[in-house]
């Protein structure tokens, strides 16, 4: 075993030197020839006055100041066949710093020529050895590309023909890729894009064979396997369109991944990935000032609440990268809190971070967590949030929304916490759920903490968030995958959406601008049809809506509405700094009537045993005079 280990060494350091070696010796054969035509230009192809042995000797200092340069620079570390213009600096620079100390030994050797260079020598060798250098690793690269598109071509009677949509910097990195790596049997049939003036061209040797509406068409004509999106930031508009003309050609869409793993190279061809719903509905990129948000966030000490569910999980992860003092997550969920911990000590960060398992509604509990982390943040995301499951257990939704949330906030008071965001709903707003209800009302028992002027409390309305566990995308991908019809509960049922990390960049953006008491309202573009994201779904999953997989409506269950409220217009609602962040004009309740209506609520869960229906009941009429309240009147009577 210890022979064939040091055999395997053996070998591995053989390979190593020995493609060492080789780039030496390709160096040392183009310095010698730059150095040669430099003499040959200089002298008009005759021998110099000192002769050639001496110019031979000269050429051992400039070939030793050379190499230690271009070690110094780290050009001998790249590969030749992954070597770009981005690298062109680096042999700039050494040949740059090389010149510059061949000049030095001219000056401080003036008349040994047989050890240094004349002074025109020395620039006319910088310029060719530089193009030298550079031309020779651009030609390894050719042929290293010609090599792996040769292996290719032996493959094409089997490979998947891929159609590219989009001839810009992304479609020229995607092609480059595909063509580099040719044994993974994907031929890049040519380009597809709306611009005129790429029509005709070549990119990567491939042609831009017309615009993206002829899709169906050309990949008929062409025998496309598969269509790539290949643009660095896509619009939506764009992703849909080309999506349903796929659909039309009977060839499935795929797309790259983001733009920053464009822009830093990381491309390849396995992370190529199936277009996803979050690509049709997601929004595009919006402007966010994350100098702010490291202000408020950087250097503190953070502490997020349900830290383990769809939401707390991403507001830990982009709080994480504003780099706080430290960061506590708690979360009742054993396996969510372990799933959150481990990615966070598997990336490496470098900020101190405590999970915590605990129950948002154990006020001992979470006391003695303030008084041992003295929060300078609170990020409240702990709730229960099932519409139907809250019907039938109103007196939770009552404990956990309303008063756990309330509790949270005397504490924040209590240890001087600086701020408290809490995630609220578009279902707060005009409520008729008992999840609604419950979290209009810890909206409102927040605005009265915030007049203490402690802590600045606000809260951040949004509606659904895509693929967040529980909700309608992993439902319907789950029962697409069984096979089974996808259940909607109403064909005109309407939902605003929002990417995960979108909401989440929002709200901590809707923090920095708080300055106390504030309910902001995120802008969540337009609203989707349930039934037309169900189709969506069905279709990229390369099946037919109604055909293969049919859609049964279920009717609308208990505190559902058709149609969820999130108004942004100026009726409702106050511009900020921010294009998508709004605050609600709804108004905050006496404090009298807000103390009455949290003694009303404690008296509701300490009744455990009340009936479901009479919580309900209670629930619903405090609503109905809290819809009244917005509008400028008294708070309501309470929960009872």
């Amino acid at each position: 075993m210890v022979n064939i280990f040091m055999v395997s060494n053996w070998k591995e350091w053989l390979g190593v030197w020995g493609g060492r070696l080789g780039v030496y010796a390709a160096d040392t054969a183009v310095m010698a020839l730059a150095y040669l035509t430099a003499f040959l230009l200089r002298f008009e192809f005759q021998e110099p006055w000192w002769g050639w042995n001496q110019v031979a000797v000269s050429f051992v200092t400039v070939w030793a100041v050379q190499c230690v340069a271009l070690e110094l620079f780290g050009c001998n570390r790249l590969l030749w066949r992954y070597v770009s213009a981005g690298d062109v600096p680096r042999f700039v620079g050494a040949i740059g710093v090389s010149t510059v100390a061949l000049l030095a030994l001219r000056v401080a050797l003036p008349h040994q020529m047989g050890l240094r260079p004349p002074y025109s020598i020395t620039f006319f060798n910088s310029f060719l050895v530089t193009g030298g250098l550079i031309g020779v690793r651009m030609l390894g690269r050719l042929m290293a590309e010609g090599a792996s598109l040769a292996r290719g071509g032996a493959l094409n009677g089997r490979a998947r023909r891929v159609l590219l949509v989009g001839a810009g910097s992304a479609g020229d990195l995607v092609a480059r890729e595909l063509r580099r790596q040719g044994a993974r049997r994907l031929a890049v049939v040519g380009f597809l894009d709306d611009d005129p003036a790429k029509r005709h061209a070549r990119i990567q040797g491939f042609a831009v064979l017309g615009r993206i509406d002829e899709l169906p068409a050309l990949a008929r004509r062409h025998a496309v396997d598969e269509v790539i999106v290949a643009m660095a930031r896509v619009p939506r508009d764009v992703i849909r369109r080309v999506v349903r003309l796929c659909e039309r050609a009977h060839v499935p869409a795929r797309i790259v991944p983001g733009y920053y793993e464009l822009i830093d190279g990381s491309l390849t061809a396995s992370k190529i990935r199936n277009v996803d719903v979050t690509d049709l509905l997601g929004r595009e990129e919006t402007s966010l000032d994350s100098r702010a948000v490291v202000e408020l966030l950087g250097q503190k000490r953070v502490l997020v609440t349900g830290a383990g569910g769809s939401i707390g999980s991403e507001l830990t992860r982009q709080i994480l990268r504003t780099g706080p003092s430290s960061l506590v997550l708690v979360e009742r969920s054993e396996n969510a809190l372990y799933e959150i911990e481990r990615e966070i000590r598997k990336s490496g960060a470098e900020t101190p971070v405590t999970a915590l398992l605990a129950d948002v509604g154990d006020r001992a509990r979470m006391e003695a967590i303030f008084r041992a982390h003295a929060p300078q943040i609170v990020v409240h995301a702990a709730a229960h949030k099932h519409v139907p499951l809250m019907e039938q257990n109103p007196v939770e939704a009552v404990k956990n929304n309303v008063l756990a949330t309330r509790a949270l906030g005397e504490l924040a008071v209590a240890c001087g916490a600086e701020r408290f965001v809490f995630i609220s709903t578009d279902k707060a707003v005009r409520p008729v759920s008992v999840m609604g209800v419950s979290k209009r009302l810890a909206e409102r028992a927040l605005q009265a903490l915030n007049a203490r002027g402690v802590t600045r409390f606000s809260a951040v309305r949004f509606g659904n968030v895509l693929d967040s566990s529980g909700s309608v995308v992993p439902l319907f991908r789950e029962q697409i995958r069984r096979g089974e019809a996808v259940t909607v509960t109403h064909p005109e049922m309407q939902r605003y959406f929002m990417t995960i990390s979108e909401a989440v960049a929002l709200v901590l953006q809707a923090a920095a601008l708080a300055q106390g008491g504030e309910i902001f309202v995120l802008d969540m573009g337009e609203p989707v049809k349930i039934v037309e994201l169900a189709e969506e779904m069905i279709a990229l999953s390369g099946l037919r809506p109604h055909e293969d997989v049919p859609i049964v409506f279920t009717g609308i269950r208990p505190g559902e509405k058709l149609f969820e409220e999130l108004d942004v217009s100026e009726r409702s609602a106050y511009k900020t700094g921010h294009a998508r962040i709004f605050v609600s004009k709804d108004t905050a309740a006496e404090s009298g009537a807000t103390a009455a209506m949290l003694a009303a609520c404690r008296q509701l869960a300490e009744r455990d045993g009340a009936a479901a229906a009479e919580v309900r009941a209670a629930l619903r009429e405090w609503a109905a005079a809290g819809v009244k309240d917005d509008g400028g009147a008294a708070a309501g009577e309470g929960c009872a």
